[in-house]
C-alpha cells in the first residue's frame, strides 16, 4: 500500500500547535483592506483554534503534517 499524502491545499489552509491543535486563518483579510478598520483588520488577523468536531474532519487529510 502507498503512503498517505497530506492534502497539499490543507497545508497551507491550517497550522498544527505544539500541543495539537488546529489553527485556522479567518477569511476577508487578502483584499479590499481600504475600507476596513483598523480595528477590524487587527481582528481579523488572529487565528483562532478550531472547532473540535471540524478538527476531526481534517485528521485525515492531515496526517502527515506536523
Amino acid at each position: 500500500m502507498p503512503k498517505m499524502k497530506t492534502h497539499s491545499s490543507l497545508k497551507d489552509r491550517f497550522k498544527i500547535t505544539g500541543t495539537g491543535k488546529v489553527k485556522r486563518y479567518k477569511s476577508c483579510k487578502n483584499h479590499l483592506l481600504s475600507h476596513k478598520s483598523n480595528r477590524a483588520k487587527r481582528v481579523l488577523c488572529t487565528q483562532p483554534n478550531m472547532a473540535a468536531g471540524d478538527v476531526r474532519r481534517l485528521k485525515q487529510g492531515l496526517s502527515n503534517l506536523k
